[in-house]
């Protein structure tokens, strides 16, 4: 029995949380993310929280890395290997325009240019029958271009390889043997889906990120061994559940949302737990806002996942949890346009500089300076008294950069301007909430917000008066609340596989066959990879009435006969879109399986945090802005582990902690649950 360890790397800050079962005791700190070597931050997070990798178990990782390198164009020289008159894939994409009144419109340059995307005659045809043998002299000649130009990553995806891989698998063995210190990666290693530009997307982005991810696992194996750790750990993937080292190496790709998916995990748990339906989990942090849907303690995966966004990005098949992100967090700076109009985001001022009010050199005013100067968080107290914040520099920056070009040149209207940068912020907030709810048709008012993440318990009543959400609940420790999170994660994966298929009786029955052969295989790789003991599989379909083009997943319960598979999607259907015409032509386009085994982790109970047995006697005060009044109140400030379970008191209030402060209107009413967490409602 030792101490359960997990690490998340986010773009301001780097979370560290670790639970100790012999004790009982969760240590848990915050340190500012270091770019230059993402592993200096983890190292600084163990050693303020004085934790002993002797006696870790178990330790898991959630990084950006993998969707910083897409956002920062800096990952590796890649090339394509692809059948020849299929070079253009990659630059050709789909047909379709998202913006088409936008006369400045174009997409994200394609990560591998055209000089390095090669050609090799070999084909299959549709059913996965050779047509043209692979040519392997032909590959020979062409590793010794790849080789001549420098390549460090190699991604291989051949046209309809996902009806038969021999030709990928092959090319790819003897390209690894012919060029040992280049990353080669296949199509279908990734995905079996028929789509040939997103299949081959994909490809390419694996082997973009392949190189930098597979080094900053060597930096971590190295520091953990260097500090007496010599277990295996995990790598958090964008799936929800953690992956071995093994499975992170090969498919780096697949972590593209690693870090805020950890967050989500403990919004499920907690879901769970205390009954709750229906919840929105919001996360905001210092670069971004990030929201889910959680039913029955359950989160949607989807693919493809559009990196850039779906207007100009690029694709990647595999399974991501179905998160919308904004660029809205602590960080985001607020700025004039040419127009001399107030905008916030989405570029983020990051934990270098950081906001003005971190006195490293900042000079833009960001969310986090205007929750400071409007008393919204404490300059001495913020994380816990061991960073204090510039309140002055904050003030001076708004005042310089926004409110004098706005025409408030009175200091009072100051917080005028703070509290606009706010409203901004917001509205940019509640429009990510509304497209995971309204735009799925589902009604906001009918959930619960959770809210997470440095900044979410600042802005989540706000947020959910401006949505018509009757409650907000703040989990214990929220600013690190993604690590705690990935602490209760267990390990996942899923496969899916091209399964063109009318529904019919015949259809059902073939349609299990290949379930079973799905799980045989998905149950040797997990046990070979982690050693679980038992493995649970959940089976879905991407289906679609005969002449549609898109699918939606169908979860598939035991009832898996004919009618049973037909009433699942048109039940799934009918909820999505109002309307479902009873008997209708129904085709099957893939299926999809997710495989889940138990990693060893607290139970959520033994997280709950150690509060006052009894009400706090007394607490500080201090100006509050609230823009419900219009003025600042004179506003009681509470310590949140001062506070005992059943605790209750009107607004308004500030409840401070470790790593996040949680703001309650002048209107509002708060209550400490039975698991520590506080539950805000709305008069």
């Amino acid at each position: 029995m030792g101490v359960i360890i997990a690490a998340d790397t986010g773009g301001t800050f780097t979370d560290l949380a670790a639970f100790d079962r012999e004790t009982g005791r969760l240590s848990y700190t915050k340190s500012l993310t270091t770019y230059g070597n993402l592993v200096d931050g983890v190292v600084d997070c163990l050693r303020k929280a004085s934790v002993d990798l002797r006696e870790a178990d178990v330790v898991k990782f959630g990084t950006t890395l993998v969707i910083n390198t897409f956002v920062q164009r800096n990952g590796a020289l890649t090339a394509l290997v692809t059948t020849k008159g299929h070079r253009d894939v990659l630059e050709l994409r789909r047909g379709n325009r998202p913006n088409p009144f936008d006369l400045r419109y174009e997409r994200d340059p394609v990560l591998i240019d055209r000089d390095r995307r090669l050609e090799l005659d070999e084909r299959m045809d549709g059913h996965g029958a050779v047509v043209r043998p692979l040519d392997e002299a032909e590959l020979r000649s062409l590793a010794d271009r790849l080789r001549a130009m420098g390549v460090q990553a190699v991604a291989v995806s051949f046209l309809n390889s996902y009806g038969n891989p021999a030709h990928e698998a092959r090319a790819v063995e003897l390209l690894r043997q012919w060029l040992p210190d280049v990353f080669v990666t296949a199509g279908t290693e990734l995905t079996r889906e028929w789509y040939e530009y997103e299949r081959t997307s994909t490809a390419a982005a694996n082997a973009y990120v392949g190189p930098r991810l597979n080094d900053y696992v060597q930096r971590l194996e190295a520091a953990l061994r260097d500090r007496g750790f010599g277990k295996t750990f995990y790598l958090m993937a964008s799936n929800g559940g953690v992956f071995s080292v093994e499975r992170a190496c090969e498919q780096p790709v697949m972590l593209v949302e690693s870090g805020p998916v950890g967050g989500c995990i403990g919004a499920s748990v907690y879901a769970r737990e205390l009954g709750w339906d229906k919840v929105i989990a919001f996360d905001m942090g210092g670069t971004t806002a990030k929201c889910a849907v959680l039913e029955q303690g359950r989160f949607e995966v989807k693919s493809p996942y559009y990196v850039g966004g779906y207007a100009r990005g690029f694709p990647v098949r595999g399974a991501v949890l179905d998160i919308v992100e904004v660029g809205a967090g602590g960080g985001s700076i607020a700025w004039l346009d040419a127009q001399g109009r107030l905008e916030v985001g989405p570029r983020s001022a990051g934990s270098d500089p950081g906001p003005v009010a971190y006195g490293r050199g900042g000079t833009e005013p960001t969310i986090t300076d205007a929750n400071l100067v409007l008393g919204r968080i404490g300059a001495a107290s913020f994380l816990g008294g061991e960073m204090a914040l510039d309140e002055g520099g904050a003030r001076r920056a708004i005042a310089q950069k926004l409110a004098i070009p706005l025409g408030f040149a009175d200091p009072a209207q100051i917080d005028e301007v703070a509290q606009g940068i706010l409203t901004l912020g917001a509205a940019t907030m509640a429009g990510a909430i509304k497209q995971v709810t309204i735009e799925r048709g589902l009604d906001p008012r009918e959930f619960s917000l959770f809210a997470f993440g440095g900044g979410g318990p600042l802005h989540s009543a706000a947020l959910a008066r401006e949505l018509n959400i009757p409650e907000v609940i703040v989990p214990p420790e929220p600013g690190i609340f993604s690590a705690l999170g990935m602490l209760l994660a267990d390990a996942r994966v899923d496969e899916t596989m091209t399964f063109v298929r009318p529904l019919d009786a015949e259809t059902a029955q073939e349609m299990l066959r290949a379930f079973d052969e799905m799980e045989t295989a998905t149950r040797a790789a997990l046990g070979r990879e982690l050693g679980l003991p038992s493995i649970t599989f959940e089976r879905q379909a991407q289906m679609r009435f005969r002449g549609q083009r898109h699918a939606m997943h169908t979860t598939l319960d035991a009832d898996t006969t004919l009618d049973g598979v037909r009433k699942a999607f048109e039940t799934q259907y009918r909820r999505r879109y109002g309307f479902a015409e009873p008997g209708a032509p129904i085709e099957i386009v893939s299926l999809v399986l997710t495989a889940q085994g138990r990693i060893d982790r607290p139970a959520l109970e033994s997280l709950r945090p150690a509060v006052a047995t009894e009400a706090p006697k007394s607490w500080t005060t201090r100006p509050v802005y609230f823009v419900e009044a219009g003025r600042r109140l004179e506003t009681p400030v509470f310590q949140r582990l001062s506070l005992p379970v059943g605790y209750a008191a009107a607004g308004p209030a500030i409840i401070e902690e470790y790593g996040s402060t949680t703001v309650v209107g002048p209107n509002d009413r708060f209550e400490i649950g039975d698991l520590g967490e506080i539950r805000i409602r709305f008069n």
